[in-house]
């Protein structure tokens, strides 16, 4: 067995790239047992639509909407759109975001974009631009005369992320340009774009900004949280740029004060990719579930056998079949997590893993979480394992930010599970 391939297949942090053959093996559809086909759904909005669309996908952190958001730019470039897609938190400070900053970034990544297939852009507006934020902050940035524009936003990204101080001057400054900023990607940008696109056969252009759903809760100095003053403040600026577009948003929106706001502001609601189920409302096993995430762990060793195949060469990765369920349902249906046991594992001894390397692994998993939790929290923990519902969005934010608890849906609805790592402690159902 290839133990290096098994720690590149296994690591929780990869995303799968649907478009490359090699990763598209490894792919499992779990819309069958979750939300719905949401990518189809997604899809169909841009593809059936005359005009630009801007679209908000959601779920927890970790349950693979970076996955599906690469299937379903694989499905659109295979409808020969032109996809722009990226991850904002590899370029923004997740803790501290301002509307310019995502509005320069979509407009540096568009350039890059478009350039590879030989579209070149060179809006003037932005060239005056920087003239002004180099005289605005002196020698604390390089930006000369006749700077390719690209280049010039990646110096204004770096140095609004590396220096608070910029950062601030930085944005009073644009705040008030932020209108001009859109009308430029557009008229300079994604007009001569568009032309170009539809002369070179394309459907249109399809923006995807992913993880903008990591940003932290924190409030602004308005009061306001970072999620609330983005989208429902500032989120009319956001759908201005003319194509189409996609961003992630934090699931703590759809359980606040302004969701209705929100889905006005863009008018749609936003997609919530839910959990695998591992059980359903009342307690026993969801085979479907269960069924799909097995796959997914056989399918990373055995991508070119049959399903059953796969199956009958569990104890090449465990020394019992049963190895393989409980760690499905201690997962409880969060993929990111599953690999992460998996992972866990691998760090510690070559497969077939024994029972004590797991029970290790879910030991430690079970520690770390439980160290986070207070003992008014395992109260709120109490009323979800009995309701299996979560009042508003304070309490949102502690239980399923923390990945305390998770939210599935089926037939009748939404409903949310405590963590299995949690479920199954004495704690959870003893008096405080």
């Amino acid at each position: 067995m290839n133990l290096k391939k098994l720690f590149r297949v296994f690591n929780p942090s990869a995303t799968l790239d649907v478009s490359d053959p090699e990763d598209r093996k490894y792919y499992i559809d779990f819309s069958s047992v979750r939300s719905g086909n949401l990518i189809k759904e997604l899809k169909r909005t841009i593809t059936l639509s005359e005009v630009p669309t801007c679209q908000l996908f959601t779920g927890h952190i970790g349950c693979g909407k970076s996955t599906e958001l690469q299937r379903l730019k694989a499905e659109l470039e295979e409808q020969n759109f032109h996809v722009v897609y990226f991850e904002s938190s590899e370029e923004l400070d997740m803790g501290d975001i301002d509307i310019t900053d995502i509005l320069l970034l979509t407009v540096r990544k568009i350039a890059e974009s478009l350039e590879k297939i030989g579209i070149a852009v060179k809006p003037t507006y932005f060239s005056r631009l920087f003239g002004e934020i180099k005289d605005l902050l002196l020698s604390e940035i390089d930006l000369s005369a006749g700077m390719d524009f690209k280049l010039g936003l990646a110096k204004i990204t770096a140095k609004t992320k590396e220096s608070p101080k910029s950062r601030t001057k930085l944005r009073d400054y644009l705040e008030g340009r932020t209108d001009n900023i859109t009308a430029s990607i557009n008229e300079e940008v994604l007009e001569p774009a568009a032309q170009r696109l539809k002369e070179m056969g394309k459907q249109g252009l399809v923006v995807i900004v992913d993880n903008l759903d990591r940003m932290d809760n924190t409030p602004k100095p308005s009061g306001r949280t970072q999620p609330e003053y983005i989208f429902a403040d500032r989120g009319e600026q956001l759908k201005k740029l003319n194509c189409h577009l996609l961003y992630t948003i934090p699931l703590t929106l759809i359980f606040s004060n302004e969701a209705n706001t929100i889905n006005s502001r863009f008018g749609v609601r936003p997609k919530n990719l839910s959990m695998v189920p591992v059980q359903s409302r009342d307690g026993c096993s969801y085979e479907q579930g269960l069924a799909l995430l097995r796959q997914m762990v056989m399918v990373r060793i055995f991508p070119d056998l049959s399903p059953d195949e796969r199956l009958e060469k569990i104890e090449v990765l465990f020394e019992s079949q049963d190895m393989l369920d409980r760690l499905c349902k201690i997962s409880g249906g969060h993929v990111r997590n599953l690999l992460g046991f998996l992972f866990s594992c691998l760090q510690k001894e070559d497969p077939p893993f024994p029972q004590e390397i797991l029970d290790e692994v879910i030991q430690e998993y079970q520690d770390d979480l439980v160290k986070k939790i207070t003992p008014d929290e395992w109260e709120l923990l109490r009323q979800v394992d009995k309701n299996q519902s979560v009042a508003g969005e304070e309490e949102y934010d502690i239980l399923l930010r923390g990945r305390f608890v998770f939210e599935y849906q089926d037939k009748q609805g939404v409903w949310f599970g405590v963590n299995p790592l949690l479920a199954e402690m004495d704690k959870l159902r003893s008096e405080p």
